[in-house]
């Protein structure tokens, strides 16, 4: 008994359906790829919009806190609102990140995920600074034992 051994000619081409006006020929440059001056202008034009955005984000967050500082003495409610405007903002950035990714401009779009890393950098400290402000640590006891006021009748 004899095995005798077939190869068929393959060509990976025949099978899939070409699309019109995609040859797939590769002395032709593609479309879906943009250069990198492209995405440097593109970019470079988003950040000048997002600068002031988040200039003005910080500076109503910095008038809002104040007058604040001395009207309560007991702990203040955190404060979402800076938390929310400024994760609201991260989200946008992530959001343009995206679609520059997605429409082949990788340079803008690793630019924008960067501004936003640094937004949500500012989006957590925003959280913690408010987070400290509504939980002000105990004040310190003597030698560790709870603040017990002494009675003076009882002590006789």
């Amino acid at each position: 008994m004899t095995h005798e051994r077939v190869t068929m000619r393959h060509e990976p081409s025949s099978c899939m359906p070409r699309l019109p006006g995609n040859d797939c020929r590769p002395e032709e440059p593609s479309d879906t790829r943009s250069d990198g001056f492209a995405g440097g202008c593109i970019s470079l034009i988003v950040l000048l919009i997002e600068i002031p955005v988040a200039f003005l984000l910080g500076l109503t967050s910095v008038i809002r806190g104040w007058g604040r500082a001395d009207e309560q003495t007991v702990a203040p409610p955190m404060d979402w609102v800076p938390i929310l405007w400024l994760g609201g903002f991260t989200l946008g950035v992530l959001v343009i990140a995206v679609i520059f990714l997605y429409s082949a401009h990788p340079f803008a779009g690793a630019v924008q995920l960067l501004v936003a890393a640094i937004a949500l950098s500012f989006t957590i400290a925003a959280w913690h600074g408010q987070y400290e402000r509504a939980h002000p640590p105990e004040p310190p006891t003597r030698a560790g034992m709870p603040h017990i006021p002494s009675n003076h009748v009882t002590d006789r």
